[in-house]
């Protein structure tokens, strides 16, 4: 199996993975301090049960929003985000679903607004991957699989959440490192990945005039259940990076709030590079 490149990874990993990792990945400091800045607001995460989604919707329950937390399988992972959430005083709804349907992502963004009568941030963060060498490995079905996983959710999610939007609302979405500067592993990911970024560029400049803003986040070598999941040998995992290790997915979240939040109101069509001092156009 391929040795892991140096590329961030959101959950879509084997059921309760992310408990069994040394170190086990570190979600939130217990240092963090919200402030409030998503106060009265309700939040959708996908993949939102383990990794960089349930970092995002620790910091975000933090700073006092409601989450609807999506996720594929990993029921005992997401009931302890949930339980996580609900000691800061909030309300998590969890929805569980596969995303590639485009029928369970209309579904989900329902169940959001039946439940909460808003939504007001979609965080698009759900994602997989198979490493493969060469091109001539990566089967039809792989290619489909992280295709239909990894971008379609992406574009359905936002069809469906801007029906509900109002100014100042605001789309997150994920992509990678590998989106800027490819990955010899990872074609197919890294192609999905580079969709998201165009996509992320062309809706914001769409929405612009509504003040509707859409930004993303392009992580690194993150500390996550997919890597171990992925990969045999992952004990030089992120030591190529300037800082000359893997991120923590508590060193994501506060970017994620940073473009959920008024402080962020001048910023669209843009992308945080979360990657350990790698520098990257674009």
């Amino acid at each position: 199996m391929a040795k892991p490149d140096k590329f961030p990874e959101q959950e879509q990993s084997k059921p309760g993975m992310q408990h069994k990792m040394n170190p086990e990945p570190e979600l939130i400091r217990k240092t963090y301090q919200g402030s409030n800045k998503l106060k009265g607001k309700v939040a959708l995460v996908t993949g939102g049960d383990s990794g960089i989604g349930a970092s995002v919707v620790l910091h975000f329950a933090k700073e006092g929003a409601d989450i609807a937390l999506v996720y594929l399988e990993e029921d005992k992972d997401a009931k302890q985000i949930k339980e996580q959430v609900e000691q800061e005083g909030r309300k998590c709804l969890l929805i569980k679903t596969d995303l590639k349907s485009e029928a369970h992502c209309k579904s989900s963004v329902k169940k959001c607004i039946d439940t909460f009568g808003q939504l007001n941030i979609l965080v698009n963060n759900a994602a997989t991957h198979f490493p493969k060498d060469s091109i001539k490995d990566i089967t039809t079905a792989d290619l489909h699989k992280t295709v239909e996983t990894n971008f379609y959710p992406y574009f359905y999610m936002s069809q469906a959440a801007l029906k509900h939007f109002k100014a100042h609302d605001v789309i997150i979405n994920t992509s990678s490192v590998t989106a800027y500067r490819g990955s010899s592993h990872l074609v197919d990911y890294a192609s999905t990945k580079g969709a998201i970024v165009s996509f992320t560029r062309s809706l914001s400049a769409q929405f612009a005039e509504k003040n509707i803003r859409v930004n993303g986040v392009a992580p690194g070598p993150i500390w996550t259940p997919l890597v171990i999941s992925s990969f045999d040998e992952v004990s030089d995992f992120g030591k190529d990076t300037p800082l000359g290790r893997a991120g923590q997915p508590s060193e994501l979240g506060p970017a994620y709030v940073f473009l959920a939040s008024e402080d962020s109101s001048y910023i669209t069509g843009q992308f945080i590079h979360v990657n350990g001092g790698e520098i990257i156009g674009g």
